[in-house]
């Protein structure tokens, strides 16, 4: 047995001595699994869902705000003064042209009428005195009793009752007309807003306008269009502004109502202005619709769309594939090789889900709309067709 003074001298085995062991087998490890990732890294490359560019038919549309116009609308004002005696129509009621709306008390009238009438039977007298008077005046002067300056004096006599009858007759005509104005009738079928007096009040040219009466169908829609599309459409259909409403070639006019739900009818062009606005670039345009739903209203705001004549075939893509960054928008394109590749493209108006692209792909390239943030441009990737792809 060893002193126990020895066995205390003895140096101690320090844990330095075990690092490079340690680290020897840790390098070792390293070194015999690096390979086996990178292995694993390769043939596993990220899965992403692609769709194929494809083309359809599209008929070209452009928006815009429209305005209704009533065809005709006119505020109704009573032409003479007087009591308003009856109120034949009820507010908001539909009327047809020539019936009776309100009645102003005739009294009035119906005198001055008969006034004017008494006014032309003594204009009438007058001038058959007058011309007795001359009978007279040219018989005695054949005989040399008076002197021509009488039978002159005869003679404009009855000029002045001639005219006097003319007078009467006329202020007959005034009177009538006065009078047939105490019934106030529509001067054509519409509807009517709230009549704005009651029976009783005294009504008359300076006095507010007794109802409205607007034109419900048809009706016009106005909106303006810009100075490009105004020469496309014109190109298009081969005419000017000033034939294109009388054309056949003219394009269809639709609308899209405030709450979002299409009109179910096709306007008409009917008018298309003179002059493009210099503040704004656009020309005015009005489509007629027959309205028969009475959905359109005289004032309201709503979208009016112009379709071309014929369809023209444009390439698609899902939305999906589409970013965006300082640049402009691209898509990730997956290549023949499978290799990701990034592609800065054009794009047009949506269709539904997908986007019409103008520029920088072609039918049949596929583009990925799934996984986009596990690739990058110039990596190779496992792609597989997205089950709800348009293209297939």
């Amino acid at each position: 047995m060893p002193p126990l003074s020895s066995c205390l001298s003895a140096p101690a085995r320090s844990p330095l001595a075990l690092r490079p062991f340690v680290t020897g087998i840790a390098l070792a490890g390293a070194l015999w699994t690096a390979p086996a990732l990178a292995q694993e890294g390769e043939s596993a490359p990220p899965k992403v869902s692609i769709a194929a560019a494809y083309t359809q038919e599209i008929t070209d549309e452009a928006v815009f705000i429209g305005r209704g116009e009533a065809i005709d609308e006119v505020d109704i004002i009573a032409r003479v003064s007087g009591f308003l005696e009856a109120q034949q129509v009820a507010d908001g009621a539909n009327v047809k042209k020539g019936e009776l709306l309100f009645e102003i008390e005739p009294d009035l009238y119906e005198a001055t009428l008969e006034a004017r009438k008494a006014d032309l039977d003594k204009a009438e007298a007058n001038l058959e005195l007058a011309k007795l008077e001359l009978a007279r005046k040219e018989e005695l002067l054949r005989r040399d009793a008076v002197p021509v300056s009488e039978r002159d004096v005869a003679r404009a006599n009855e000029l002045e009752a001639e005219a006097q009858i003319k007078s009467a007759k006329a202020a007959i005509q005034q009177a009538e007309l006065d009078l047939s104005y105490t019934k106030i009738s529509a001067p054509f079928d519409g509807r009517l807003g709230r009549v704005a007096t009651s029976v009783g009040d005294i009504v008359g040219p300076s006095k507010p306008p007794l109802v409205s009466l607007v034109r419900e169908a048809p009706i016009y829609v106005s909106f303006a269009i810009n100075e490009k599309l105004l020469l496309n459409v014109l190109q298009n259909s081969g005419e000017t502004t000033a034939t294109l409403a009388s054309s056949d070639q003219k394009p269809d006019v639709f609308v899209e109502l405030p709450n979002g739900t299409k009109l179910d009818e096709t306007g008409h062009i009917v008018f298309v202005d003179n002059q493009i606005d210099p503040l704004t670039g656009a020309i005015t345009i009005r489509a007629e619709f027959e309205n028969t739903s009475r959905l359109l209203v005289d004032g309201a705001f709503v979208h009016v769309s112009i379709q071309a004549l014929e369809p023209t075939l444009q390439v698609l893509i899902p939305q999906a594939a589409l970013q965006r960054d300082q640049r402009g928008e691209f898509v990730l394109v997956v290549n023949n090789k499978q290799m990701v590749e990034q592609r800065y493209i054009q794009t047009g108006d949506p269709e539904g889900t997908a986007i019409i692209v103008t520029e920088g792909l072609v039918e049949g390239e596929s583009v990925i709309v799934e996984g986009l943030q596990r690739v990058r441009p110039g990596v190779a990737v496992d792609a597989v067709v997205a089950s709800d792809s348009p293209g297939e």
